[in-house]
């Protein structure tokens, strides 16, 4: 054979190869790839008639399920037995948009694996059960269900925590919807009408959406400024109506246009308990961004959490705020520059009731296998410290404070001894979004709270986060404590 015809050979060798390669590649080792791909329309409608493992919550309740059909029992339909009351923790498993929720989130081990796809076989050959898995939660019904009722039509979040291990006992987010809608021929209609309501249900306010923290951001300052030692809870502070930023025309006023004592002098946890803006403005400048960034970051700020899904990114913008004294005064009592989910808050709450430590959320409990037995659990997170025990018992009661005769009186649970911080973040559209984070009981610590209820009335008739969002509190955390109403 000569030269030019041996590697005219030997060049189609190589082809035939590199094409062998190429179908070995995309037919079997990428298999589960071009399965699983969203824009797989195939796959997805034949999944979706395939048996999915349960989610339940903690106590049981199951949130999730496949039900055989009545015209092939050999097909299932996803089913979402409580409806609007976890849709956003659940969210929805969808051959018309990407999965949500728990659905996506484990879809790995709730989906069936008797596909025969080449990663099924070898499962099958190594004796491994390809029936699906089902999943737990950390949320309680019972709470969930307290949370989603007390926020009623109005817009908002409840999270509820525990603070020794940042379980999320309840995630709630109103306005809600119902995942059934999005399950079946459909979906794609009910999804778009969903996506086009003005009130946006699909949101989830809890996790995916930040917020001005209004006052309760006051509890972040002030383990800064405790932290640092640049003040303590007998330090004075001038009592004006209004304090004047630096470098600015602008002022910072008190709830009412009026002075938080008797317009002479006031203490730092006197302002903490009638949440004091004159005093907090003035906390933060003195405290500076960096030593309030030092507090804020490792409780979450600037940063997100895997619940396991994503959340949204919590705002303390320190460089932006190093050298702009004016913007940093605003930002002190949780307006301007400064965001939060309620999660995040709620976390803020569960720092401080946990000795200083923040111990990161997540919302699983177990996986168990189709038996019920269990396979894996979730993992409690190394505690990151944010502030000193010292400076977190300072706080614990500054807050009680707040609640038995400040701002928070509506959070009081009797016989119960609660932690709390009120917020009225009133720089947000015509109507204020108000807060209440907290914690209980105070001697032992068993669950934080957040709250939040966007645009919660007109201030001068009351929209106060003491007034709207405490009491809901109170329900919440009676309930968790399983105290009869």
């Amino acid at each position: 054979m000569n030269g030019p015809i041996r590697r005219v050979s030997v060049a189609l060798y190589l082809l035939f190869f590199v094409l062998l390669g190429m179908v070995t590649w995309i037919q079997v080792l990428s298999a589960d790839t071009y399965r699983d791909h969203p824009r797989n329309v195939r796959t997805e409608l034949s999944r979706s008639f395939k048996e999915r493992g349960l989610i339940v919550t903690s106590d049981g309740v199951v949130i999730a399920q496949s039900v055989p059909t009545e015209e092939d029992p050999r097909r299932f339909d996803r089913t979402y037995p409580e409806s609007e009351l976890f849709a956003h923790l659940t969210g929805y498993d969808s051959i018309f948009g990407e999965s949500t929720g728990a659905e996506a989130a484990f879809d790995t081990e709730l989906r069936s694996r008797q596909d025969a796809t080449f990663s099924d076989m070898i499962a099958a050959l190594l004796g491994r059960d390809l029936r699906p898995q089902s999943v737990q939660l950390t949320v309680d019904a019972a709470v969930q269900r307290v949370a989603y009722e007390s926020l009623g039509a109005q817009h908002g979040a409840v999270v509820v925590l525990r603070p020794d291990t940042g379980d999320i006992v309840a995630s709630v987010s109103t306005p809600s919807f119902d995942p059934n809608r999005l399950i079946g021929p459909e979906s794609d209609i009910a999804y778009e009408d969903l996506v086009a309501e003005e009130n946006n249900p699909l949101l989830d306010r809890a996790t995916r959406e930040i917020y001005p923290p209004g006052s309760t951001f006051k509890t972040v300052v002030g383990a800064a400024a405790l932290d640092a030692g640049v003040a303590d809870p007998e330090t004075t502070f001038p009592d004006p109506v209004e304090f004047q930023l630096p470098g600015s025309s602008a002022t910072v006023s008190n709830f009412g246009d009026s002075v938080c004592a008797d317009g002479d002098s006031i203490t730092l946890l006197q302002a903490m308990v009638v949440s004091c803006n004159t005093v907090f403005a003035d906390l933060a400048i003195q405290t500076g961004a960096d030593t309030i960034g030092l507090v804020a970051e490792p409780m979450g700020f600037n940063d997100n959490f895997a619940i396991p899904w994503e959340t949204a990114e919590s705002v303390f913008p320190v460089e932006a705020l190093e050298d702009d004294a004016a913007a940093l005064g605003q930002s002190g009592i949780g307006e301007r520059n400064v965001r939060a989910t309620p999660l995040q808050m709620a976390l803020v709450a569960a720092t401080i009731a946990n000795n200083g430590e923040m111990v990161a959320p997540g919302v699983l409990s177990q996986i168990t296998d189709s038996d019920g037995e269990p396979v894996s659990e979730r993992e409690i997170p190394e505690p990151v410290r944010a502030m000193s025990p010292e400076t977190a018992g300072i706080l614990t009661d500054m807050m009680e404070r707040v609640v038995t005769s400040g701002s928070g009186q509506q959070a009081a649970i009797p016989g119960i001894r609660v932690a709390g911080k009120t917020g009225t973040a009133t720089g947000v559209g015509d109507q204020p979004s108000v807060w209440f984070i907290g914690f209980a009981p105070v001697e032992e610590p068993t669950y934080a709270v957040a709250v939040l209820v966007e645009e919660g009335g007109e201030v001068g008739e009351g929209a106060t986060g003491g007034n709207v969002a405490a009491p809901i509190a109170a329900r919440v955390l009676q309930e968790a404590l399983g105290i009869s109403g």
